[in-house]
């Protein structure tokens, strides 16, 4: 007897629940982290929280750290997909900004950075250990699939060429160093415009401090 096949159609309402879940989860652990503060939310209270079962709760996360941070991951995976969209011919660094540029200025989907609440929890993942520790593994993780798509984009091997990972980790670095600055800077502050136009001008300090620094306009000492 042949098993029949799932439907198209119950394919995607499967991977809608799973969708719905998740950002059920994730939106539980923000809030009763930034109500409780980390040491005093559990993974139990994420998932009665968000009504689901423990269990369930380990098919998507590994610890209540990386939940909370999940928005992180998703703007990862975006801008990662923005990039491989870029033009071919565009230098890897300027397609990287533009990839962040574009990814600030989708309106239908708005980053989960400018969302209410997500500058206090950034913010946080400073001063926090365990937030600390997920926010790197999900940085290095969008971070090492940018460094592969820049090799790609070189026609290049990033195992033996160092350019995908300089451009990647100075394009990156950028993007890090305004996304801390601006997540100090309140609730009261303008939200996406701001955040857009902070980013801007971390990449034109990046680019102007990069072309100041060039070898024929610098002096090196022997």
């Amino acid at each position: 007897m042949t098993a029949t096949k799932p439907s198209p159609t119950t394919e995607d309402r499967r991977q809608r629940k799973a969708r719905q879940t998740r950002d059920a989860l994730a939106t539980a652990a923000c809030d009763l982290i930034l109500e409780r503060g980390s040491a005093a939310t559990t993974v139990e209270a994420i998932a009665e929280r968000a009504d689901v079962t423990r269990r369930t709760f380990s098919r998507h996360f590994a610890g209540k750290e990386d939940a909370a941070l999940d928005f992180v991951r998703r703007d990862g995976d975006r801008i990662n997909a923005l990039l491989r969209s870029r033009p071919a011919e565009e230098p890897p660094l300027l397609a990287y900004r533009r990839a962040v540029r574009d990814w600030l200025a989708d309106d239908r989907d708005p980053a989960w950075h400018v969302r209410p609440r997500m500058r206090r929890l950034l913010a946080l993942a400073d001063t926090e250990p365990g937030l600390f520790a997920a926010y790197q593994r999900i940085r290095v993780d969008a971070q090492e699939e940018s460094i592969r798509i820049v090799a790609a984009r070189l026609g290049s091997d990033d195992a033996r060429d160092v350019r995908p990972a300089a451009v990647v980790d100075a394009a990156a670095g950028v993007l890090i160093a305004a996304l801390r600055l601006w997540a100090r800077g309140g609730e009261g502050d303008s939200g996406a415009a701001d955040l857009a136009a902070l980013v801007e001008r971390a990449y034109d300090a990046l680019t102007s401090e990069a072309a100041a620094a060039t070898p024929d306009s610098t002096t090196i000492e022997e």
